[in-house]
């Protein structure tokens, strides 16, 4: 099968990428920087050109759909652009083009409304309750992909939660960083329980999602490890496979909530160059439990990860390890 992936320059785009040439799909893939996936094409631009997007689907049999603005700030109207505007584009030339599957890569964002989650399966995507503008654009692209389902064009929507593993810039390395210049607090006591899922299962979630699409079209599935730690065990684990003290220090998470909503005002004002410190969606992942019902993602994806999040830690320290050797540490 011929297949675009999007978005195949970040971490888990690559690795979907290469997972399916590893099942014997042929693989474009389409972003805006080479993707530097072995054994596939590229077709560079970005989603939010409609031109780009013709070109990319072109010929194409099945369509994975990763690319988005991931930020916790940021301008409203580029997270619209990208997000929602890039998904319609997507969906219109696929359909156009005859594609007949299409797997959105959504998140569990989509159905958090700032309260706990315990074991709940995959809870309708809200844009009216989603904290903030990734996740309310999120649940908006969700909500057209699924509009767009029929027998001729079948989608289904994967939504995996807090990716990681080496290489990864959009949580390892920021909690590293920050862990490693004292400003990762706990907030409470850091008990809360949360699910995550290694790179490797990810990948190999969503090229069960694709492999399945006949029969699971319609749905959306959360994809998880299935092994949620309380978050204090979580970030000491990356913390220890990074070789940095793990945080020590705690703050209410009330305090941080309302701090995070506070720099979220002054963000909007005088943006920083990096990610604010704290958000009031950010406290509130950080304080409440979400961990979720796996029994029929596993069931209907056919699919069960294969790397533990202990094996996962062992796998992260082995990098953190050659990074140092090579840099003569």
């Amino acid at each position: 099968m011929k297949v675009l992936v999007t978005g195949a320059s970040g971490l888990l785009g690559r690795a979907v990428a290469a997972e399916l040439l590893s099942a014997g799909h042929e693989v474009r893939c389409f972003q805006r920087r080479p993707s530097g996936v072995a054994g596939a094409s590229d077709s560079l631009g970005s989603v939010a050109d409609p031109d780009a997007v013709a070109r990319a689907v072109s010929g194409q049999d099945a369509v994975v759909h990763l690319a988005a603005k991931v930020s916790l700030a940021g301008d409203p109207a580029d997270f619209d652009r990208v997000n929602v505007g890039g998904t319609r584009n997507l969906l219109d030339a696929a359909r156009t083009a005859g594609i007949a599957r299409f797997v959105y890569v959504s998140s569990p964002s989509v159905a958090h409304a700032g309260t706990s989650i315990v074991g709940d399966d995959a809870l309708p995507a809200d844009p009216l309750r989603a904290r903030g503008d990734y996740a309310r654009t999120k649940a908006e692209a969700e909500l057209l992909a699924l509009a767009a389902d029929s027998d001729s064009f079948r989608v289904v929507a994967v939504r995996p939660h807090l990716v990681w593993g080496p290489g990864d810039t959009q949580l390892v390395e920021r909690v590293v960083e920050r862990a490693r210049q004292g400003r990762l607090p706990l907030l409470d006591n850091g008990a809360a329980l949360i699910d995550t899922i290694y790179i490797d299962n990810a990948a190999s979630a969503i090229a069960a999602a694709l492999a399945r699409v006949d029969s699971v079209h319609g749905n959306s599935y959360v994809l998880t490890n299935g092994e949620p730690r309380p978050v204090a065990e979580l970030l000491a684990g990356i913390c220890a496979a990074a070789g940095v003290e793990s945080p020590r220090w705690r703050v209410p998470a009330s305090v941080a909530r309302t701090a995070g909503s506070l720099i979220e005002a002054v963000w909007r004002v005088k943006p920083g160059v990096d990610e604010p410190p704290m958000t009031r969606f950010l406290a509130e992942q950080l304080s409440t439990a979400h961990w979720f019902d796996q029994r029929r993602t596993r069931a209907d994806l056919e699919w069960t990860p294969a790397v533990s999040l202990d094996e996962g830690f062992r796998r992260l320290a082995a990098h953190y390890g050659a990074e140092r050797g090579a840099a003569g540490v």
